[in-house]
């Protein structure tokens, strides 16, 4: 008996995506590939992910009626200065359906600073993402492939977390 739970333990474990010990941190196994990843900005001018090759992404997708969100971003706006991560760009996504000027409300009640407002009005991205829920956050090598998810909330100045990702600059 002992044996079988052992091995079903090692089936299920080789087919799942890896997990490190970071809160809500997934690490691709496989790395995806997607094509025409677009979204606006605050003047809403189209964006295109493939314009930022050769950069470490960071998409998160937020709303302005998310608690979690609203906790997380603070850290996620102080990661944008991060010395450690000089070759990182950050989009904060809404995909709440909120006005630019609830969004920008939302982003001067928490004195964010150094982050952008980006739209994803009509939500393809997280359709196409196959978002269960915000805040979750997407992680793109420098070639453009997912290579992690943080699906629920995080602290973006977490030393252990910034290490990590510090291996992707």
């Amino acid at each position: 008996m002992r044996f079988l739970i052992i091995f079903i333990f090692l089936i299920s474990n080789s087919f799942a995506d890896e997990v490190i010990d970071i809160k809500n941190l997934v690490i691709n196994k496989k790395l995806k590939k997607y094509d025409s990843l677009l979204f606006k900005d605050a003047k809403n001018n189209q964006i295109s992910l493939s314009d930022f090759r050769g950069k470490l992404i960071l998409m998160n997708f937020w709303a302005t009626w998310c608690s979690p969100c609203k906790e997380e971003m603070p850290s996620l706006d102080l990661l944008l200065i991060e010395k450690n991560l000089n070759n990182l760009r950050i989009f904060p996504v809404n995909v709440g359906q909120d006005n630019i000027e609830k969004a920008s409300k939302f982003f001067d009640d928490l004195e964010i600073k150094n982050l952008e407002l980006y739209f994803d009005s009509e939500i393809t991205l997280a359709k196409k993402f196959g978002l269960r829920g915000i805040p979750t956050t997407i992680l793109f090598n420098k070639k453009g492939e997912e290579f992690a998810r943080i699906i629920g909330s995080i602290d973006f100045g977490d030393k252990k977390f910034i290490d990590w990702l510090s291996d992707y600059n």
